[in-house]
Formats: structure tokens, sequence, C-alpha cells
């Protein structure tokens, strides 16, 4: 029997229809969050990228999909080896689990914890595209994705929260994923970006989001998504974790969008829709570790320091020189590191452990274990995702030519444009029958 699923003893639990149907609920909702980023993303590129941009993300719900279910899942949370993976042979392919086995003593089937996981691994590379946008090679970008969840991100998943990963074991909070998913995927984005090089005219061309209407869409369904993300994570709210959670969620986010945005009409005297999307992304990445460890009064603090730290952090890569094309590191990097950190002074010991920062008096213990975790993740995905893109970069090359990148990713990788402007003005435009739904029917030939 692999680890995680129940005995049939008689003290086990039993299923619950409304814990199961809650977790397919919040599984759902965070499969929406990866085209919620495809927009977010889409949006924020010049036109000749978008359909790049929203691929980027598409191309994971498949890969990693067919990946967890041979492989991933069971590195990801089978039995412990060594600490730092995870392997059972009846989770590779799902080859010998009951449809009512349950998981690690909740109340949901297996199948329920692995389809909600799945969707945790689905978006987290996705993530790492944006640092990527203008000038990667569809094809390579497929194949870091097969590479990259295969050793980065199902191991440090195993380390955070499978039965026997060290970082679990040493007592490190990460709720639902700040340093599994976004400081793993800011540290990616900026280990593939060292590699890669900048985008051509980098600091010197114009390279403004062409449809901010698309990036608000896209954060709006990221938000909503989100509560499935951070809520969904304690598997069931019978004991109001999870309810907990929700409410922090929200609360920190609109305290990240206020901070995001004083801070942008301070430092630049505007306000800004494109800030208030992005401080809201910061605000719920830097929750996300902490959400059930804090108060609502501590989720305002983690927002608002977010939300201004974040808002600085994007700036970086014009001083530094690196090309993180849609701030993955300013936000995602920096978010997690911020909301893991935190969670060492604000935990209040009285929600999902009884484990106390600092400002609670728990002294410096909690503190020093989220150090721990955000420095082993981050360093361990920086290094190995900058092999991986070196590697690849170096034999199938990953980036597309220099021409190629000037007149637009789109065309050359896909074939395709995102908007069709052949029309406009009300010039004419030459069309086959075939493709013409319009044209009048052909008269029959009569016989004489």
């Amino acid at each position: 029997m692999p680890p995680g699923i129940t005995t049939l003893a008689a003290d086990a639990p039993e299923l619950s229809a409304a814990n199961t149907g809650f977790m397919l609920i919040c599984s759902a909702l965070v499969m929406l969050m990866t085209p919620g980023l495809a927009f977010f993303y889409g949006g924020m590129v010049r036109v000749k990228s978008t359909l790049n941009m929203l691929m980027m993300s598409f191309i994971s719900l498949g890969i990693v999909t067919i990946l967890w279910v041979l492989y991933g899942f069971s590195l990801a949370f089978g039995s412990d080896v060594g600490s730092v993976i995870g392997w059972s042979s009846d989770y590779v392919g799902f080859s010998n689990i009951g449809v009512t086995e349950l998981w690690d003593g909740y109340t949901i089937p297996v199948y329920v914890f692995a389809a909600f996981q799945l969707m945790f691994a689905i978006l987290t590379p996705a993530l790492i595209s944006g640092a990527l946008a203008d000038r990667v090679k569809f094809s390579a970008w497929a194949l870091f994705i097969v590479l990259w969840v295969t050793i980065v991100y199902f191991p440090v998943a195993h380390w955070v929260w499978g039965a026997g990963g060290w970082l679990f074991e040493l007592g490190v909070i990460d709720f639902a994923g700040g340093t599994a998913v976004h400081i793993n995927a800011g540290a990616a984005a900026l280990g593939v970006i060292l590699v890669i090089g900048k985008r051509i005219g980098f600091k010197k061309d114009p390279m403004r989001p062409h449809s901010l209407p698309l990036v608000m869409l896209g954060a709006a369904l990221l938000w909503f998504g989100w509560f499935g993300f951070n809520a969904g994570s304690w598997l069931g709210n019978d004991d109001g974790v999870g309810a907990v959670m929700f409410l922090n969620t929200q609360v920190a986010t609109a305290a990240a969008v206020l901070g995001w945005l004083a801070y942008e009409k301070l430092r630049h005297g505007s306000f800004t829709t494109l800030g208030a999307a992005s401080g809201a992304v910061s605000g719920l990445v830097a929750i996300t570790p902490a959400g059930g460890s804090v108060s609502p009064l501590g989720a305002i603090a983690v927002g608002a320091i977010a939300g201004v730290l974040c808002a600085m952090a994007v700036g970086l890569k014009y001083k530094f020189g690196y090309d993180d094309s849609l701030d993955v590191v300013g936000v995602h990097l920096v978010g997690g590191v911020i909301g893991s950190i935190l969670v060492g002074f604000f935990a209040t010991g009285g929600v999902q452990s009884d484990a106390k920062g600092l400002f609670y008096g728990g002294g410096v213990d909690q503190l020093g274990k989220q150090v721990v975790g955000v420095v082993a993740v981050l360093a361990y995905s920086l290094v190995v995702s900058g092999l991986i893109a070196l590697v690849l970069h170096k034999t199938i090359g990953m980036r597309v030519s220099e021409d190629e990148e000037i007149s637009g990713i789109d065309q050359i990788e896909h074939a395709e444009t995102a908007y069709d402007f052949s029309g406009a003005g009300g010039g004419t435009v030459s069309r086959t029958p075939a493709q013409d739904t319009t044209a009048a029917p052909k008269a029959k030939k009569v016989d004489a």
C-alpha cells in the first residue's frame, strides 16, 4: 500500500461527499488560473507575441498532465527516498489505486488529491514563461517544461509537501506554494534569462503592453481561481482553517493593490491599471505560504508589504540588466520570498499550526526555518534551471533568430496572428469562395 492511502481500519476516516465536492471545485478553480495567466501575460506583450505567450501557458496543460499521470505524482508524493524524492509504483499510471481509497487520513479520494496537485504542477512552469517573452522557440520551451518539472518541480514539491520531504520534516510552513510554486518559478525564470539573454531592443525600444483590458481580465481570473488554490490546500474545511485562508487571500490581495498603487503614485505620479493588476498578483503570491498562519490583520501587513516591495523590485531588471520580460522575478520570486519569510514574524500559532512568529512570542525559531526553505528552493531552482537552459541553448538552441524576433514570433512559430486588421478601414480583402461563407451559391447548370 503506497503512502497516503488510508487503510480500512475501524477508526479510518470515511469518504466525505462534501469535502470531495469542495476539492473538485477547487481543482477546477486552480485549472482556470493557467488560462487566466495566459490572458494576463498575453495582454502584457506586444501584438506580435500575443499568441506565443498564450500558447506557452496552454502547452503546460498538455505536457504536465501526461507526465503527472506517468510518473510525476509518484515522484512528488510517493514513498520517501532519502528525504529528497518520492516513488511508489502504484502511482505510476495510477495502476493500482481504487476509486474510493482515501488520501493520507483525509476524507477525499487519492484521485481527487492527485487532480488538485496536478493543477499546481501545470501552473508553475507556465509562470516561468512570462520572463521569456518574445524570444524563445516554442519547441525548445516545450522540451524545457518536460525537463524542468521532472528535475526541479517534482522533487521540490516532495521536499515541501511530501511525507518525509526534508523541508516538510524541518517544519517549514508553506500553506499553498510560496516556495514550491512561486520562489521555484521565479528563481527558474532568473536562471533561464541569464542564459538566453535580453530581447532585442531591451531598454531602447518601447515594449508596452498591447492590451491592458486583457491584463485586467487575466488578473481577475487569477484572483478568482486563487481562492481554490489557497483555500483548497487544507484539503477540506471541517475545522475552519480553509475559511481563514479564503478570507486572508482576499484581504492580502486588496492590501497589495493599495500598496502597489500608493508606491506607484508617489514614485511615478500615476495610478495605472497595470499596477493594480500586478499589485493584486503580488498579494496573492505573498499570502499563499502565509495565509494559514496569520490573522486577517497579519494578512493586511503581508499584502501591503508585498505590494510595495514587489513594485520596487520590478525596476531592478533595468538596474542590473537582466531582461525579465513580464516581471516574473519581481513579482513571483520576490513575492514568494516576502510571504514565506513573513510567516516567521506574523504566525499566530492559532490557525494552521501552533508555530508562532517573532511578533507573537515565538522567537526566531520559525523564522530560521522559513529562511532555510527559501534559500534551499531558490538556490536549487536557480542553478538547475540555468543548467537545463544552458544544455538546450547549446544543443537545439532556445532562441529564435534575430530576424524572426524582430518580425514577430507569432507568425514564425505559429503561422498565425492574434488580430486580423486586413479588412480595417473599409478596404477589400481577396478571399477564395471556400473562405467566403457569405458568398451566394453557384447557379446550377441546367441541361438543354
